[in-house]
C-alpha cells in the first residue's frame, strides 16, 4: 500500500478521484409560460380541460431538442421542472381562465370538480424543433359541448421561431406556440356547438 505524505493512501485517492468523475452537474429546470391572448365574450359556464395525451417521446424529464433526420435529440441536463402533459395542462387551464373570463375553467385531475357544460380532449403528437430551428406543436382536441353527441375533433399546427437560441429560447416558443392553441381552443368553446 502506497502511502501519501498526509496519511491518506494511494486507493482512497483513486476512489475519490472516480466518484467526483462520475457525478453529473446538477440539471437546469424549465418550465413553460402562460401567454396571455384576447378575451373572447362568453363561453360555457364551466369548462373541463381532459388529462393532455402526449407521444411517448415526450414522456421523460429532459427537453426533446429535436426529433428530424429519424433522429430523437435531448437535451441531457436540460429537464422539465414538472412532468411535461402536468405543465401544459396547468398552463391551458390558466390561459384558457384568462381568455374566457366569463367561464370556469377545470382540469380533469385537480382537487375542484363541477359538472362540465364543455370538455376539451388533447392530444400531442409533435412538440420539438424541425430542421429549421423552428419549434413545432402538432395537436389534436376534441371539443364537446353537454348535450352534443356528435365529436368536433380538430387539428392544430403552429410554427413558432424560437426568440433566442438554445434551450431557453425552445422553452420561449414552446410557451408561445401553447398560448396560440388556447387562443384557437378559446375561439372554439366561445362560438359554442
Amino acid at each position: 500500500m502506497i502511502r501519501m505524505p498526509n496519511g491518506l493512501t494511494f486507493a482512497a485517492l483513486v476512489v475519490a478521484a472516480a466518484c467526483a468523475a462520475c457525478s453529473s452537474p446538477t440539471p437546469v429546470l424549465y418550465t413553460i409560460a402562460p401567454i396571455e391572448g384576447p378575451t373572447q365574450a362568453a363561453g360555457p359556464k364551466v369548462i373541463q380541460l381532459r388529462q393532455i395525451s402526449l407521444a411517448r417521446y415526450l414522456e421523460r424529464s429532459q427537453i426533446v431538442l429535436s426529433t428530424e433526420n429519424y433522429r430523437l435529440d435531448v437535451m441531457a441536463n436540460d429537464w422539465w421542472g414538472e412532468p411535461l402533459g402536468a405543465m401544459m395542462s396547468r398552463v391551458l387551464v390558466e390561459e384558457l381562465g384568462q381568455r374566457l373570463p366569463h367561464s370556469v375553467v377545470i382540469a380533469e385531475n385537480g382537487a375542484v370538480s363541477a359538472p362540465a357544460d364543455a370538455t376539451i380532449e388533447l392530444n400531442v403528437q409533435r412538440l420539438d424543433e424541425d430542421n429549421t430551428g423552428s419549434l413545432l406543436l402538432h395537436a389534436q382536441a376534441d371539443v364537446s359541448f353537454k348535450g352534443r353527441t356528435a365529436p368536433t375533433p380538430r387539428s392544430f399546427r403552429v410554427t413558432v421561431p424560437p426568440p433566442t437560441p438554445g434551450v431557453p429560447g425552445e422553452v420561449a416558443a414552446i410557451s408561445i406556440a401553447i398560448g396560440r392553441l388556447a387562443d384557437d381552443l378559446a375561439s372554439a368553446l366561445q362560438a359554442g356547438p
